[in-house]
């Protein structure tokens, strides 16, 4: 039986410190689905199109076991998600002891709505510890240098973001 993760965000944009949890969650792994939300809650920068082919670009050119990588889009609650595409396992990453009382609420609340899925927290390489989406979009918003923070896909595209508006 193949182990198939389920990582989900919103990954507007996905960031280095995303493609470092993915690689790693392939040593244990044998296929991860990274899942971009839509959530019309959430106002993105980036449209759900424009984070799929930046994240698939992404995974192309950095993780060289990509074809283990299947990158998707859902709606809905995330527990249905992964019944339909056979999986048990979500994949969640961890920076600091601040993520930690929200990614046990998330992990209760799925492992209430299916008892079936498990959720698997890896700690984030030591270098992306700061990183996130949010911030990333800020530095780059006031021209803060991003290279090496980002994919090259995604560093082009936030600057092209910003020069426009």
């Amino acid at each position: 039986m193949k182990r198939t993760a389920v990582y989900a965000g919103s990954f507007d944009p996905i960031t280095n410190g995303h493609l470092s949890l993915v690689k790693r969650a392939l040593q244990i792994f044998d296929k991860i689905i990274v899942a971009i939300a839509i959530n019309p809650e959430k106002k993105p920068l980036f449209t759900l199109e424009e984070r799929l082919e930046m994240t698939r670009i992404a995974i192309k050119e950095t993780i060289p076991e990509n074809e283990r990588v299947e990158v998707d889009c859902f709606e809905g609650l995330l527990v249905d998600y992964l019944k339909r595409k056979g999986a048990n396992v979500i994949l969640r990453g961890l920076r600091a002891v601040s993520d930690f009382d929200y990614e046990l609420q998330l992990a209760l609340m799925n492992r209430y709505l299916n008892p079936d899925i498990q959720s698997v927290f890896l700690m984030t390489d030591f270098r992306w510890l700061f990183l996130s989406s949010t911030i990333v979009k800020q530095a780059a918003k006031f021209g803060g240098e991003i290279d090496g923070l980002v994919p090259k896909i995604v560093a082009e595209r936030l600057r092209e973001k910003f020069q426009r508006g």
